[in-house]
């Protein structure tokens, strides 16, 4: 198997636009099954991901997100995208700076801290709401080639790796927030997707 990084090279330029999932599909309610088998159906997958998610545009995607039960997200929070103006008056984004990561199988422990962070997520577009979450966090995970890995996160790294393992679990963000706020937010979109719809 290529190295992660060849796999992952032109994933925002290559790969193939994947659907996302919006409340209330049932597989984002599913507990995601563990990734067992590392090979280029994977890879393939990962790279797709990761495409949809910069394309989307988002900082993380997990795998129910786009109908798949697998205990696996990507994500970057560092690169840059930057509307430009073509020749002929369109508007398109420039994509530069990019930090792609992929977690297979993550485990998360608590270490210390709260904070609290304004989400939003890619299967529930328009709605924004501050989350409480750990600060501090360790996650241990595998990679690509099934690998084990484990980093220390704080921050929006932290945030986006709580917000993208909660997925995995079949939860989405607005169930973090008081019953109240989710029964409200989650009426309000319900209301507005059928208006689209």
């Amino acid at each position: 198997m290529k190295a992660n990084t060849e796999l992952l090279e032109n994933y925002s330029l290559q790969g193939e636009q994947l659907p996302i999932f919006t409340m209330p599909a049932p597989v984002l309610k599913q507990i995601a099954k563990p990734v067992e088998i590392f090979d280029e159906n994977l890879s393939t997958l990962c790279k797709n991901m990761l495409y949809t998610m910069y394309h989307a545009p988002g900082i993380g995607l997990a795998a129910p997100q786009i109908g798949q039960s697998i205990r696996l997200f990507v994500m970057d929070i560092d690169y840059n995208r930057e509307e430009v103006t073509r020749a002929d008056g369109s508007k398109d984004y420039v994509l530069s700076d990019f930090n792609p990561r992929v977690f297979i199988n993550p485990v998360i422990e608590k270490i210390s801290g709260e904070i609290l962070y304004e989400e939003g997520c890619l299967s529930v577009p328009g709605i924004y709401e501050e989350v409480t979450r750990s600060e501090h966090i360790k996650v241990k995970y595998q990679d690509l080639d099934g690998n084990h890995q484990e980093m220390e996160a704080t921050e929006l790294l932290s945030v986006c790796i709580q917000h993208e393992n909660d997925h995995l679990d079949g939860i989405v963000f607005l169930e973090r927030l008081s019953t109240l706020k989710r029964n409200f937010l989650t009426k309000k979109y319900l209301k507005s997707k059928k208006k689209k719809g």
